[in-house]
């Protein structure tokens, strides 16, 4: 897993949000489509954490949509077999071991940048109004993002939302502008990288840490319940 919080911290059952979208099959993979799918001239592909579909990200989604006028896809890269929220905290060798084999499976990394990629160009096609596409994602998600964000991309930008599995490495191959919501439980010292390589890089960004915010606060964690929460992550 990514860090302590993320193997810690469980998830939210949100409540009293109707999401917007539909879903429709993309690339094989069922998929939240939000935005004005008509005249919509950019796009983004939104990857969730490792809970899968949640209200809170779904309704990101849709607030991403609006303020962007953007259409925004959400892919089910879990096949519907996202993580249980009975799974975490991880405080029992059983639960650790089902982590580890989902991270191992279907969360793998590699198997989750080809899944993007094929939605992003059966996207193309499908919503052939849209000029330009980014992706952003959320914990487990940003890092699949962050993956797909070097040479070749297909992308004009891409960012991520408490960071899952930060790496400097990852950073140094940005070809895109690229931003970063940290939360508090990140490492400071490789969002601190990630900020000096991309104020160099040649191609920008934003790195901005929420410090009051904990990991997971945009994703299926998010409390939005609470004002300062809700506030913060409504900023993000």
């Amino acid at each position: 897993m990514t860090s302590e919080a993320c193997c810690r911290i469980p998830a939210i059952v949100a409540k009293g949000y109707q999401p917007r979208g539909v879903y429709q099959t993309i690339a094989g993979l069922n998929t939240y489509v939000t935005g004005s799918t008509a005249e919509a001239k950019s796009g983004i592909v939104d990857i969730f954490d490792i809970f899968g579909f949640s209200t809170q990200t779904l309704l990101g989604a849709d607030v991403l949509a609006a303020r962007t006028n953007s259409v925004v896809l959400v892919p089910d890269f879990f096949d519907g077999e996202a993580v249980s929220h009975d799974w975490l905290p991880a405080d029992t060798e059983e639960k650790k071991a089902w982590l580890s084999r989902f991270m191992s499976e279907k969360a793998a990394f590699p198997r989750n940048v080809d899944l993007l990629l094929r939605v992003t160009k059966e996207s193309k096609t499908t919503f052939a109004n849209v000029n330009s596409w980014a992706t952003f994602g959320l914990c487990w998600g940003g890092k699949v993002a962050v993956l797909a964000s070097g040479p070749e991309s297909p992308f004009v930008a891409s960012g991520q939302a408490h960071p899952g599995r930060m790496d400097k490495a990852d950073a140094e191959k940005l070809t895109i502008p690229h931003i970063v919501l940290a939360s508090k439980d990140e490492p400071a010292d490789t969002v601190t990288a990630y900020t000096e390589i991309i104020k160099t890089n040649g191609v920008g960004g934003v790195v901005e840490t929420y410090h009051t915010m904990w990991h997971g606060w945009m994703g299926a964690r998010a409390d939005l319940e609470t004002k300062e929460s809700r506030e913060e992550y409504s900023r993000g």
